[in-house]
């Protein structure tokens, strides 16, 4: 497994991250422990997941089943740098907690208590990465900074990162966070593949610019670029108009045969070979499926390759960063 820092930080993780987000509603609680023991076989120490995981109110299905891997001990706990989020609403009706007005957002209040609810879940004393799900307007930096740097002086988080958020969020959390002397945002967590490519004109250059890793999630676009035109059937599950796409859709397959390359490899190998992602999340549902990602890492795109993928999926605008991709 090949290793990068995670943005400005020395920490040093797997280019592929582990996501946990089908652990339970999809994967059983059986093989989503298989998953894990092959991630740590395969030195995948990067793994994602989320509060809300799980999809039932306040119930924290996916942390909970991590934390009881963890619980098994053999260093599980320390071989990993986990990431979890937090925002989305965590208030657990058959607690009375349902309708509560603090149980989700970025207040400090909320903040603080969905930290202490993650370090139950998943057994352990602190979070690596603890990451805000999306932007919430409402709350000034200066009270969310000051709840995260609580969290980091109690040794319960040692990074923070954001998801979703545009660049000029990035720009004004970091730079509040330098008025505090605090180390801030370290990783931005986004939308991005060779079909969603609005990154590319103000989030990445952000996080170039504040030295964030970029964790792309749905690499695959939701399965539409692993070689849906073969699988109409999983298509069909995710209710994905691919007649819409097809054109396109049959043009990448093609670049991707020609090449020899698995469509998912290479859509992989396009993220990674950008020198700001640090580690695109990937969400096996068998270890068979964890395996072939791995492939990945070992490819290299041509600029010929490259300059074919523009043309199949042309980046917005012009292409590049903002203001040049829609001005002169």
């Amino acid at each position: 497994m090949q290793y990068t820092r995670l943005g400005r930080t020395g920490l040093k993780v797997s280019r592929l991250c582990l996501g946990t987000m089908n652990f339970g509603p999809q994967t059983s609680e059986e093989d989503s422990f298989k998953i894990m023991d092959h991630a740590l076989e395969l030195g995948i120490n990067f793994w994602d997941t989320a509060d809300v995981y799980g999809w039932k109110k306040g119930e924290g299905i996916t942390e909970r089943i991590i934390g009881r891997y963890f619980a098994q001990g053999g260093n599980r706990r320390e071989k990993v740098v986990i990431a979890t989020k937090v925002y989305g609403d965590m208030g657990d009706p058959s607690e009375g907690l349902g309708d509560w007005p603090n149980t989700n957002r970025l207040s400090a209040l909320h903040i603080r208590q969905a930290c202490e609810a993650s370090l139950k879940r998943l057994q352990t004393d602190y979070l690596d990465l603890y990451q805000m799900h999306h932007i919430y307007r409402d709350s000034p930096w200066e009270e969310v900074w000051q709840a995260f740097e609580i969290l980091v002086q109690q040794g319960k988080v040692i990074y923070t990162g954001s998801s979703n958020f545009a660049g000029w969020h990035i720009a004004k959390a970091n730079e509040a966070a330098k008025s505090r002397h605090f180390l801030g945002l370290v990783s931005e967590q986004s939308l991005y593949n060779l079909n969603a490519r609005t990154v590319e004109l103000e989030v990445i250059p952000a996080c170039e610019d504040y030295g964030l890793g970029l964790i792309p999630w749905s690499p695959l676009g939701g399965g539409l670029l692993g070689g849906i035109l073969q699988k109409p059937s999983e298509g069909r599950r995710a209710g994905m108009d691919i007649e819409a796409q097809r054109p396109k859709l049959e043009k990448w397959e093609a670049l991707c045969a020609d090449l020899g390359e698995k469509p998912a490899d290479v859509a992989l190998a396009w993220l990674l070979r950008n020198p700001v992602v640090t580690a695109p999340i990937i969400g096996p549902r068998t270890n068979e499926q964890l395996d072939g990602s791995l492939r990945a890492t070992e490819i290299t795109l041509s600029e010929e390759t490259l300059k074919k993928l523009d043309e199949i999926f042309p980046p917005v605008g012009k292409g590049g960063k903002a203001p040049e991709a829609y001005a002169w």
